[in-house]
């Protein structure tokens, strides 16, 4: 017989297990947080260096004022535009009769895997002064196009190729949100456009957000880009500084320090944006392929108006790599061996996807369930590396495995290590934007269901929790592997002797002006990163239905 004493006793014991694991995963969320700002010490050793009144000085210089507001303008048209782009386009492709939904899913998702520095050369090459676009219609009397350098340029590259931020993540909410809520707030006599606004707005909203702030650290920390297009942001200068003699390094570190601080700023602002509500819906995914909307007339058009954003930002980079393969500029000086190339790029990007999608877990679940100022700060200091060159990283990572890393470092046994490590350090924050919109996505009485029947908080999580969050999970692990198979910087910093990859051929051939043979290793990365994300996409099943 349970005596009330019995309950009372059992129930304090499941409170104290709670608050046991409650405070278990807050501190594994903390220590990944830790670890990941690790490199970054680099930078305070580095800025301490040239002293407060000298750094005084140059952060308040009138062009270092001019590069932090390019890089706020350029940043801000960046995400506003991926925005407008990538939340219709994902909810045309789930929400709607559009046909085609399939194919077109898999290409507008496709321009994530094409470098923006491999687009601005290509662009720049089409529509640049000279270039072949306009060859094309010198004929006609066209003898100058309009600029495609400056900021406009800049912003068009860069949105091209990261819209599919937004546009993924809001895919991934808008086909786990339960539609009949919507169906409930028709029945209320709102219209289709009011029930949009009140039942779908804020459901999709954490993903929106999580889309969109990928969207703006990418584009405050791309170099390759504004470096090709002439525009002034912290990346160019704070790379000009690095190359410099004197103290250019510990210049450089101080500009990273200011891009860090504007880093903060921007997710103290996406924080207050998305909100700390849960979404959860007791019926979890209960949206299904059905579609909601029906185009009518507008299906075909709709179809061509989506077919248009992927012809253009595919056509052109596939259009001239094509035609450097074809004319072979190359002399011969060297091989490259392409099967080794691409199993090293799959190797090391994989290695990646799997760490970062580790380490975000409990990063991700500490920031769905426990609503606090300490989780804050913890899932969003894994931010932070995202919007840090990764020049930055790769030389912090070098000066900390040369001042720590003893024997180890010496013998090179750090490399492998410490390369992987830059990537997660890079690009974790898409794992953790992903899975955290997941987890908020399932509704907190499921699992304590499951608690019911007799399942321990493992069973629970495993057999509940996990299969509704599966494809938050895969959705950034294909993120960050895509992202890593494009990784440049940190790349070239820490692979080990002799190691190459893919975007390591695109740099030595295009140094060495080897047209030919920076082509076949640029098509071949976006052969593989293509077809890795439609595998990825496959097995998420839910993403391309």
């Amino acid at each position: 017989m349970v005596t009330g004493t019995d309950a009372a006793t059992a129930d304090e014991g499941v409170t104290s297990g709670r608050s046991g694991r409650s405070v278990g995963l807050t501190l594994l969320a903390g220590a990944v947080a830790v670890l990941v700002l690790l490199p970054l010490t680099w930078l305070f050793i580095a800025s301490n260096r040239i002293g407060f009144a000298s750094g005084l000085e140059i952060v308040t210089q009138p062009r270092t004022i001019q590069v932090v507001v390019n890089s706020i303008v350029m940043m801000t048209a960046v995400t506003a535009i991926s925005i407008l782009i990538g939340v219709p386009l994902a909810y045309l492709t789930v929400r709607t009769d559009l046909p085609l939904r399939r194919p077109l899913t898999v290409l507008l998702a496709l321009p994530l895997v094409v470098p923006s520095y491999i687009g601005a050369i290509t662009f720049v090459s089409a529509f640049g002064p000279r270039g072949e676009f306009q060859e094309l219609l010198a004929p006609l009397g066209v003898e100058q196009l309009p600029s495609i350098y400056g900021l406009t340029g800049t912003v068009m590259i860069i949105t091209l190729y990261t819209y599919p931020y937004v546009f993924l993540t809001t895919r991934a909410a808008l086909k786990s949100i339960d539609t009949t809520l919507f169906d409930a707030a028709r029945t209320l006599r709102h219209d289709r456009w009011e029930a949009f606004k009140r039942v779908t707005v804020p459901q999709i909203k954490p993903a929106v957000a999580a889309g969109a702030l990928l969207v703006a650290l990418y584009a405050l920390s791309d170099f390759g880009t504004p470096q090709i297009m002439r525009y002034d942001v912290f990346t160019r200068v704070i790379y000009v500084e690095f190359h410099s003699f004197g103290n250019g390094p510990d210049m450089a570190a101080l500009l990273s320090l200011k891009l860090v601080v504007l880093t903060v700023f921007i997710l103290a602002i996406e924080s207050r944006v998305r909100g700390g509500d849960n979404i959860g819906t007791e019926g979890g995914y209960v949206g299904g392929s059905d579609p909601s909307l029906h185009l009518g007339k507008w299906r075909w058009p709709a179809a061509l108006a989506c077919l248009a954003l992927p012809a253009l930002s595919l056509a052109v980079p596939v259009g001239i790599l094509r035609m450097w393969l074809v004319r072979g500029t190359g002399t011969g000086a060297y091989n490259i061996d392409l099967v080794s190339m691409s199993l090293n790029s799959v190797g090391v990007s994989g290695a990646a996807a799997l760490l970062a999608t580790l380490f975000a877990l409990p990063v991700a679940y500490v920031a769905a369930h426990r609503s606090s100022r300490l989780t804050s700060v913890v899932e969003q200091a894994t931010y932070v590396g995202y919007a840090v060159p990764g020049v930055v990283i790769g030389l912090a990572l070098v000066f900390l495995g040369a001042q720590y890393g003893g024997v180890l470092y010496r013998q090179g046994l750090l490399a492998f290590p410490l390369l992987i490590f830059a990537y997660v350090v890079r690009f974790i924050p898409q794992a953790v934007g992903s899975t955290r919109a997941g987890f908020l996505q399932v509704s907190r009485s499921l699992p304590e269901a499951a608690r019911t029947l007799g399942q321990s908080p493992g069973q629970a999580f495993r057999s509940v929790t996990l299969p509704l969050v599966a494809p938050s999970l895969l959705a950034g692990a294909a993120l960050v592997f895509l992202t890593t198979m494009k990784e440049l910087p940190a790349t070239l910093l820490l692979r080990p002797p002799g190691f190459n990859t893919l975007v390591t051929a695109v740099w030595r051939a295009e140094r060495s002006a080897e047209f030919g043979l920076a082509a076949i290793p640029a098509i071949v990365l976006l052969v593989v990163s293509g077809l890795s994300m439609f595998v990825l996409l496959k097995v998420e099943g839910y993403d391309v239905e």
